[in-house]
């Protein structure tokens, strides 16, 4: 049955070693489950429910990837874009949750629409690569701060804006501690090293009586109180256009780039010959879809999946596999529910570090690339946003560039993203 499903001879696998590659992108993605709902909760979100949305989505997501496009690629909420759900419009913004939940369907809907009729071609071809790597390093900068705050080793300081938490206390300690054990064991290259991290800071609070044992195993909690309680109509409200902007940018920059980057590392994707790209991303946008209607942030594929990739895995078995461990993991809600946000916000924290590599590929020799690229990425943590960090890359330039001649050289994408954000600032101001 594998064999007729994933082609394993013609890619040169096995089921065992499809199986094993599953396992290992499972561990090295697996700290969503607790991220995820620690993060969602914070709207007013029901955290058991978000908890089995996130397991939910992440099993819906991988399997759809197996069936549709049999790549060796696990799904599940991506981290930033969920921070922005959070902390930016529903936080900052006032939006309620509801409202989100229904921006993010409209994205997904959008992005679907975008691959069905090769327009994301055309908006990935348009959009600058330092831009595109600003994107990537604000959105960490983003993650970053607030892990930082939710440690406590950054506070509020009416004199500096911010200012340095005490770290004599437990928290502080314990997100320190967190942070140096996913460092270590992730550069010493073993497996799961975030997973990991999350659970001894979890099993130390419970030792040092900050956080309380709640058990391992019980039947899933219901996903009732967010299961399609979207509000699409409320999404549809001017104050949101903007939002749904920023998650279909993002979701169509980080899909992209992630499963070509994967596909590449798997021969799965070479010059002159047909790839599953296309069906890869019709995965992804469904899921978006999907993953809204049970009540999460916007799904994604997890360039953690290079991880299975390199243990060997080549077909869409690996990706059921994660399925599978997704499933399973419905039942550990109770050690989810005990996690606490300083035993999370290492992983943020280290995320954060990961994804301010994309820097190397600004072309800092260009000050008409580099300077949009860095206002794009600072002014996401210091507006708290990562639409404004968009905002002001994709309008300063345009402007760069048309005030120095080489207005010639801007791709009609970047002209219409930079036209609707102008519109935003103007007249739907935060």
């Amino acid at each position: 049955m594998f064999e007729r499903l994933f082609k394993l001879k013609e890619h040169g696998t096995t089921v065992r070693t499809e199986v094993i590659a599953g396992v290992t992108t499972f561990l090295t993605m697996s700290y969503i489950i607790f991220v995820n709902p620690d993060i969602l909760s914070t709207t007013g979100m029901d955290r058991n429910a978000i908890f089995v949305a996130t397991c939910l989505a992440a099993a819906l997501g991988s399997a759809v990837m197996a069936l549709v496009a049999n790549w060796p690629i696990g799904m599940a909420p991506g981290m930033g874009l969920n921070a922005f759900f959070a902390f930016t419009v529903v936080a900052a913004l006032g939006f309620t949750w509801q409202q989100a939940l229904g921006a993010v369907f409209i994205s997904g809907i959008i992005f679907l629409l975008l691959t069905v009729t090769g327009v994301r071609s055309w908006l990935i071809a348009g959009i600058p690569h330092s831009l595109r790597s600003a994107i990537a390093t604000g959105i960490g900068l983003f993650l970053g701060i607030i892990a930082l705050k939710n440690a406590g080793i950054v506070v509020d300081n009416p004199a500096t804006l911010v200012g340095l938490g005490d770290l004599k206390q437990t928290g502080p300690l314990l997100a320190i501690l967190g942070f140096f054990v996913i460092a270590v064991l992730d550069a010493l290259n073993v497996r799961g090293s975030i997973l990991i991290g999350i659970l001894v800071v979890t099993v130390l609070s419970m030792f040092l009586g900050v956080s309380e044992f709640q058990g391992i195993v019980s039947v899933p909690p219901s996903i009732a109180p967010t299961f399609l309680q979207l509000d699409i109509m409320g999404a549809l409200h001017g104050g949101l256009v903007h939002v749904i902007l920023v998650f279909v940018l993002v979701e169509v920059f980080d899909a992209t780039g992630t499963l070509i980057g994967v596909a590449k590392r798997a021969k799965l994707v070479e010059e002159g010959k047909a790839s599953r790209l296309g069906r890869a991303l019709l995965a992804d946008s469904s899921a978006i879809v999907a993953g809204s209607l049970m009540g999460t942030s916007s799904t994604t594929a997890y360039v953690e999946s290079a991880s299975g990739v390199q243990a060997g895995g080549r077909t869409g078995l690996t990706a059921l596999t994660i399925s599978v461990l997704f499933l399973a993991a419905l039942f550990i809600s109770p050690l989810a529910a005990a996690v606490p946000s300083y035993a999370t916000a290492p992983a943020l924290l280290y995320v954060a570090g990961l994804m301010m590599r994309e820097l190397t590929e600004i072309e800092w020799d260009d000050l008409t690339e580099a300077a949009p690229a860095a206002l794009t990425a600072i002014a996401m943590p210091f507006t708290y946003s990562i639409a404004n960090g968009l905002a002001f890359g994709f309008v300063s330039y345009v402007v760069l560039k048309v005030c120095t001649g080489k207005w010639n050289v801007i791709h009609p994408a970047t002209q219409l993203v930079a036209a609707l954000f102008i519109v935003r600032l103007a007249f739907f101001a935060e």
